[in-house]
């Protein structure tokens, strides 16, 4: 692999575009993939290995998205794959309880001390939607916080003002969406306490609780200031409101426990996915034992899935789970993380390219911009333009990225030193081909 530009064959993947796009709406199924954001046609991918993937040309990448976050081992590692072929050999689904279920439960409470009981679903969609209604159901309240550029999945009553596909596309909510629908739902920017102190005061006794991500990835990786998740608590405590964690993005990525471990706050709910389901499609919400046994069958609040704890996806999160216990694999992904970060800084220094970097664990965003990102308004002002030629400078040098401004990075524990090593070389002449 190297870092020079090449012109590389795409053939394959423009037929596969063109025929996707007959059967399909964009020719995708999710809007990012289509490269919108960016210009061009998505490459169509034939298989991926540890930190690269392969397209049906023949083409090879230096991974950085990963299944946008769930692959923190790598693609294909060979511990998941031998227990899903394990599973399937056992029966793809029952509609039953397993024992892998209550397994898999077992490990996310005794990494996760907010979480009591835990429900497994199919998406992060899926988890902040029920998790969003069992605190209406615990509280006997309506009203929802939420904050600009912060996506929690596509139920319409969160699809206000909401970060990743939707702020890429320029569309802050969707048409489909009943004004009825989102009218109990109160949208603040994002670390902004005094908002927040405000809009409690205003709404006394009516707000259920304050969903947020406790590190913003869908406007941008945005972290919180110092005193705003802390101070989330407090506010919540005084105000009597749930506090309800989205780490479909950060669980057990930032730190073993997530971001709630980083940050000691300890949320009254949880929403995970991504790395729990080991590439496979399943989440989870959980939280407080008397907040969760509202949910049916042991209480009142109904929610169910046909395919929630698939038998596949409980053996990929397990295995998955278990690597992540090995000795030194956070610190192992602490230190590829910072030379990436480190290298892509001194590229965009040398490029005399303004940008604004930031990291938390193996998350980061470079934002072209020349001022400091902290919320929606200060991501949105960045130059998607520029973005956009990095991205297609990059891929050209084998580097795939997140086909916007607005997603992280992924360092995986697959990614070695010397790949991240090509990827700085190879941003050094993207950035400056960018610049021009």
């Amino acid at each position: 692999m190297t870092r020079q530009a090449t012109q590389l064959s795409t053939q394959k993947s423009t037929s596969a575009f063109q025929a996707a796009c007959r059967v399909m709406p964009g020719g995708v199924n999710s809007p990012v993939r289509a490269f919108q954001a960016v210009g061009g046609e998505p490459r169509f991918v034939a298989k991926g290995a540890g930190a690269v993937l392969t397209d049906i040309d023949g083409n090879d990448y230096i991974d950085y998205v990963g299944s946008w976050g769930p692959l923190i081992l790598g693609h294909t590692d060979e511990r998941v794959v031998a227990a899903i072929n394990k599973a399937a050999a056992r029966g793809a689904s029952f509609g039953a309880p397993t024992e892998q279920e209550t397994r898999l439960a077992e490990i996310v409470v005794a990494r996760v001390p907010s979480i009591e009981r835990v429900r497994f679903v199919n998406s992060g969609t899926e988890a902040t939607m029920s998790a969003v209604r069992v605190a209406r159901g615990f509280t006997g309240r309506d009203r929802i916080i939420k904050f600009e550029g912060c996506y929690h999945g596509h139920a319409d009553s969160l699809l206000v003002k909401a970060g990743s596909g939707a702020m890429t596309l320029g569309v802050p909510s969707s048409p489909g969406v009943p004004a009825g629908t989102t009218a109990d739902t109160l949208v603040l920017p994002y670390n902004d306490l005094a908002a927040v102190r405000q809009t409690l005061t205003q709404h006394a006794g009516r707000v259920a609780a304050i969903l947020v991500e406790p590190i913003a990835g869908n406007m941008g990786l945005v972290p919180p200031n110092d005193d705003y998740l802390p101070g989330l608590r407090t506010l919540c405590d005084e105000h009597d409101v749930l506090l309800i964690f989205d780490e479909v993005m950060t669980g057990f990525r930032v730190a073993p426990g997530g971001a709630q471990e980083l940050y000691h706050v300890r949320p009254d709910m949880t929403c995970l996915g991504k790395i729990l389901g080991g590439g496979l499609p399943m989440a989870a919400y959980g939280g407080r034992r008397d907040i969760m046994d509202c949910v049916a069958p042991a209480g009142p609040v109904y929610q169910a899935g046909t395919l929630s704890g698939n038998p596949l996806a409980m053996a990929a999160g397990i295995a998955t789970m278990q690597a992540l216990t090995e000795d030194g694999v956070y610190e192992q992904l602490e230190e590829r993380s910072a030379q990436l970060a480190a290298g892509l800084a001194g590229a965009a220094a040398q490029a005399g390219v303004a940008v604004y970097q930031t990291r938390v664990g193996s998350m980061l965003c470079m934002f072209f911009t020349d001022g400091s990102v902290h919320d929606f308004a200060t991501a949105s002002a960045c130059d998607t333009e520029r973005f956009g030629r990095y991205f297609h400078a990059m891929l050209d040098r084998g580097i795939y990225l997140a086909p916007s401004q607005f997603e992280c990075m992924f360092v995986s524990l697959a990614h070695s030193a010397e790949q991240i090593d090509t990827t700085i070389a190879a941003a050094a002449e993207a950035l400056r081909e960018a610049a021009q």
